[in-house]
């Protein structure tokens, strides 16, 4: 720190010496006087204006902006005690302080200084009390000096506890989360990168190697009947890979969440389970885009997790919203140990945290396994209104939570209740001809839209 810096500091603490004297004097006689009717508007007046008074202080003579303009009593209380106390100590200590080095260099000046001896263990030292005299005043000035910053210090955190950080603080705040979040987003990008490239060469690419090694052996056979069957085979192949393709582009991104909206998209979600999810839909309407789609994905993997790490056998989704946010609560009764930090969660951590929402993870080992994640209505940078809705048969918004959540099992037959394609009225993706092997999941998968709408059969 600058030594103009410091002298400013230093006569900021001193003004708020006398300043806190007031205040003192103030709420002396403040708290009785509220207690009088015709007297309250005087008291808020008065209070006004040592607040005011406080805010140029810290600000021309602390270099510390406040975002609120009240602080009430309790700030006054506590600003006082601080600025009486170590104004007190500062004053004194600088005022000791001189007196000794000036009456240091009086007797060095004019030839007054006596011996004088300093014993300490081992080491008899001689020297003058003028010596004496300019030494403990430079060290007495020097604890001022500190004890005046750490005032000052203890000043704006005062001011930080009961007014708020400063502008410039939010902003230093604000910038090393916009580059926390930023990089973050990177990594989630390349993390889910990653993973599309695993899902293509361990599913996609060995179906399409085992199909063109099927039909080789077909072009090759001199049988007709191997050359049949070989066919079938190929066929079946075919099929299998537009499953798996199909089942690719839905991990990816389901089309339902912006033709059918989040509900439709989690009933998918909901169908492909191997057990039980229970969906409670509390939202009144569709979120932003960017804000529902955080939300579809923080719920998926949140249940792939609890059903391929915890053992969970029953899952609880629950959506709600209110003035300003939205959240989404996933809950399991699995074996817990979830770890925050994991590639998955963390994706999800710098997913929410980019938006400016919040996520949390409770998941003691044991279970249960608690995942949370709130995000604003209105996303950074982004616009209030929700995402076109699109009308269903009825003149309804399809994707609007019908009432009465159901659960839902790929196995069982209990799932969520979920807006079919055929009937939204969207032109979400027509029903597959020759799909009747395909099993449940498959017609989830048509009937979420994320269907390609070709006829295979």
């Amino acid at each position: 720190m600058s030594g103009s810096r410091a002298a400013r500091v230093l006569a900021g603490v001193v003004l708020g010496m006398a300043l806190g004297l007031v205040e003192l004097v103030f709420l002396c006689v403040a708290w009785p006087a509220c207690l009088v009717p015709a007297a309250r508007p005087a008291v808020v007046r008065g209070l006004d204006r040592l607040m005011a008074l406080e805010r140029a202080r810290l600000s021309g003579w602390l270099g510390h902006e406040v975002a609120r303009r009240d602080g009430g009593y309790g700030f006054l209380a506590a600003r006082a005690a601080l600025g009486v106390l170590g104004g007190y100590l500062c004053a004194a200590g600088l005022f000791l302080g001189g007196l000794l080095l000036v009456g240091g260099l009086w007797d060095l000046a004019w030839g007054r200084a006596e011996p004088v001896p300093v014993n300490l263990p081992g080491v008899r030292i001689v020297t003058s009390s003028g010596l004496l005299g300019l030494t403990g005043g430079a060290v007495l000035l020097a604890l001022v000096a500190l004890m005046t910053l750490a005032v000052g210090s203890l000043e704006r955190r005062l001011a930080d506890h009961f007014l708020g950080p400063g502008s410039h603080e939010l902003m230093r705040r604000r910038i090393a989360e916009l580059t926390a979040t930023r990089s973050g987003i990177v990594r989630a990008v390349d993390d889910e990168r990653r993973r599309i490239e695993r899902d293509l060469h361990d599913g996609v690419q060995q179906r399409g190697v085992a199909l063109a090694m099927l039909l080789g052996r077909a072009r090759h056979s001199a049988d007709p009947g191997a050359t049949t069957e070989l066919v079938a085979q190929a066929y079946t192949e075919s099929r299998q890979l537009l499953d798996e393709l199909r089942s690719v582009a839905w991990r990816i991104y389901p089309t339902a969440l912006d033709e059918l909206g989040l509900r439709a998209a989690l009933a998918g979600v909901a169908d492909r389970s191997s057990v039980p999810v229970t969906v409670h839909d509390g939202l009144a309407g569709r979120p932003v885009s960017e804000v529902e789609t955080a939300l579809y994905f923080v719920a998926r993997e949140a249940i792939t997790n609890a059903i391929k790490h915890a053992g969970a056998r029953d899952i609880l989704v629950v959506l709600t919203e209110d003035e300003r946010a939205v959240s989404v609560v996933i809950s399991d009764d699995g074996s817990g140990g979830a770890d925050p930090a994991g590639g998955g969660l963390s994706g999800l951590a710098r997913r929410v945290l980019a938006m400016d929402g919040d996520f949390t993870v409770e998941s003691p080992p044991g279970g249960p396994t608690k995942i949370a994640a709130t995000l604003p209505k209105t996303p950074p940078g982004g616009s209030p209104e929700a995402p076109e809705t699109v009308p269903g048969p009825s003149g309804g918004v399809s994707g609007a939570a019908p009432s009465g959540p159901r659960t839902g099992s790929s196995g069982s037959g209990t799932g969520s209740s979920r807006p079919r394609a055929e009937s939204s009225g969207s032109g979400a993706g027509s029903r597959r001809s020759g799909a009747g092997s395909s099993g449940p999941g498959m017609a989830s998968s048509s009937g979420s839209g994320s269907g390609a709408g070709a006829s295979c059969g």
